[in-house]
């Protein structure tokens, strides 16, 4: 066995030894954490991370992923968004667990790296939502619109059979439009909506990015369709609504995570986070003639959908 094995191994079992049943954690573990950026957004989700840390873990921020190669040895790498996600996983010899990167982002990354020297456990806890969840949500709050609608491009990659498998299990149609380029953006969107209830937005960059945004929420509004959005931002902009988690039940879920590490050496498989939150615009559902439930109505129903909530 190298060095390193051995090194790594006494690590693991050191941790197992001090660690008693359901006790805090004792020692200390050093986590570097990097961000892809010094966007607000990765600044204050890592302080969210390390307030929920335990004091016997050592997190170090790192802003520049270019950088990971000229850092100390950690034991772990948390590695946040799509850049420091790619340079961690390609660089890192120690455990990576990576967050804020969608779920077929983060199997993008794993392919290019299969059969390359990568870090020795790499696991993730996805940004965006299972489409159950999503599909549950909207059954939530809008129980008789049917038609929903997709706007989607090649950057998309979604498993249309099984989404609409989905849809048929909760009695809705999926009604979607592929976008070849953004100049046919808002014939595509046009087309769409006047055959949809609703509007669903899907990770995809070359749709749903700064520049358009405003306006396919402006078309959905003129057009009486609610649409519903992928994060808080969308819902402050005008979405009727969206699920997703947030910065301190992604950070709660990787503490968990790490403990887990520690316990057994690995990482859980990668997973959508557990827990999630409900956002709602009362004020645009009002003014399209809808009334909403409340927020925490909603979620209790998501988990009484078809066992749903996952």
């Amino acid at each position: 066995m190298s060095f390193s094995k051995l090194k790594k191994a006494a690590v693991v079992v050191w941790w197992l030894l001090v660690l008693a049943p359901n006790s805090c954690w004792s020692g200390d573990l050093r986590l570097l954490v990097v961000l892809s950026d010094t966007l607000p957004a990765y600044q204050s989700f890592a302080n969210t991370l390390k307030q929920s840390l335990p004091e016997s873990v050592q997190a170090i921020v790192l802003e520049n992923p270019d950088e990971i190669s000229e850092q100390p040895l950690a034991d772990i790498v948390v590695s946040v968004g799509m850049k420091a996600s790619s340079l961690a996983v390609s660089q890192s010899k120690v455990p990576v667990l990576v967050v804020m990167v969608p779920r077929t982002s983060y199997e993008e990354l794993i392919e290019q790296k299969s059969g390359k020297d990568h870090a020795p456990s790499i696991s993730a806890i996805y940004l965006d939502q299972p489409w159950e969840r999503q599909l549950n949500f909207i059954q939530a709050i809008l129980p008789t619109h049917f038609r929903i609608g997709i706007l989607y491009s090649d950057r998309s990659l979604i498993n249309m059979t099984f989404l609409r498998k989905e849809a048929s299990k909760r009695d809705v149609k999926l009604i979607t439009k592929r976008v070849l380029s953004e100049d046919e953006l808002y014939s595509a969107l046009d087309e769409l909506l006047a055959s949809s209830d609703i509007l669903l937005a899907v990770p995809d960059n070359m749709i749903y990015n700064s520049n358009n945004i405003r306006n396919i929420l402006l078309s959905c509004y003129r057009s009486g369709i609610p649409f519903v959005g992928l994060s808080q931002s969308y819902v402050n902009a005008g979405a009727i609504g969206a699920v997703f988690s947030s910065q301190r039940q992604l950070a709660d879920q990787i503490t968990e995570s790490i403990r887990f590490f520690v316990q057994s050496g690995k990482f859980p498989q990668p997973n959508y986070s557990r827990d999630f939150t409900v956002s709602l615009k009362p004020e645009v559902a009002r003014s399209m003639g809808i009334k909403l439930p409340t927020a925490d109505a909603v979620k209790g129903n998501m988990y009484d959908v078809n066992g749903g909530g996952q």
